[in-house]
């Protein structure tokens, strides 16, 4: 089976997900802040339990709270990453403060570097090459630049008819444009696990998108000042799956969780089960 982390990073975003086969993906670097000297980075903990490869590092977008970790993938040998790749610099530096400037420049190297064809070892639309596992990624290309929101990747995880889908900060004008697509159709239609696009804002519901994918359950990464304004609507849309509680064991019927209320969530799939913890 399949497993994705959804760390708890407060406001931001940073999931894990490991194949069968043990190959990574990363889909974007949030980061946490618990005090004037604690900082929880998902990539430090990644690198601490012994991993040394990102096979798949996908930035969604390039605003802060997907990159405050981007420093730290010096410590990886990264084989391919997915990024939205029209953005031009000026988009991306665009309005940024000076202290987040290294990770932004960081980032613009990081994109430069990766500019070559991806071998077929690496072809994650080829369940073969990840154990069954079957990653597509979706960007939307045609709204105004002014809203970098509107040009998140959305990444779809699947493997044995089980789906994982995580947008980015997607909002109204990029929803529009994947939905015309009939392979982004297909490829989101009916999923098992949706993270709610843009940190569970209203911006960021799309009463189409959610009709379609159907899920099972809506995870929300969130922290305590992000307007998380949302929950009702994506527990109401849900389908429920069973949750359980590692420090307690106890089990429960849940239709959306949040990283700011439950913490980090373990979710691993595929084989047609689904097994969600909160860990």
């Amino acid at each position: 089976m399949s497993s994705a982390i959804f760390w708890d990073v407060q406001h931001g975003h940073a999931t894990t997900v490991r194949s069968p086969n043990g190959r990574v993906f990363v889909v974007d670097l949030g980061q946490g802040s618990y005090g004037l000297n604690s900082t929880f980075s998902p990539l430090i903990s990644l690198h601490n339990s012994g991993i040394q490869t990102i096979d798949h590092l996908i930035i969604s977008h390039p605003h802060l709270d997907h990159i405050d970790d981007i420093l730290n993938v010096k410590w990886f040998n990264v084989r391919v990453m997915n990024r939205p790749v029209h953005l031009t610099r000026t988009d991306i530096m665009n309005g940024i403060r000076n202290v987040d400037r290294p990770k932004f420049e960081y980032y613009w190297r990081l994109h430069q570097r990766f500019v070559w064809p991806i071998t077929h070892r690496d072809d994650a639309t080829q369940a073969a090459n990840f154990g069954g596992l079957c990653v597509q990624t979706f960007a939307p290309t045609t709204c105004a630049r002014s809203n970098i929101n509107n040009h998140s990747i959305v990444t779809v995880f699947e493997e044995a008819a089980v789906k994982v889908v995580v947008p980015g900060d997607n909002e109204a004008c990029s929803f529009a444009e994947l939905l015309a697509r009939r392979d982004f159709c297909q490829a989101v239609a009916d999923a098992d696990v949706l993270l709610a696009p843009h940190h569970g804002r209203k911006a960021g519901m799309c009463a189409k998108f959610l009709e379609l994918v159907n899920p099972k359950l809506c995870v929300i990464s969130d922290g305590r000042a992000t307007e998380t304004n949302a929950v009702s609507e994506y527990s109401r849309v849900a389908r429920g799956a069973c949750v359980r509680r590692r420090s307690s064991g106890n089990k429960c019927l849940r239709y959306c969780l949040s990283t700011r209320n439950d913490g980090t969530i373990r979710v691993s799939f595929g084989q047609g089960l689904l097994d969600v913890e909160i860990v």
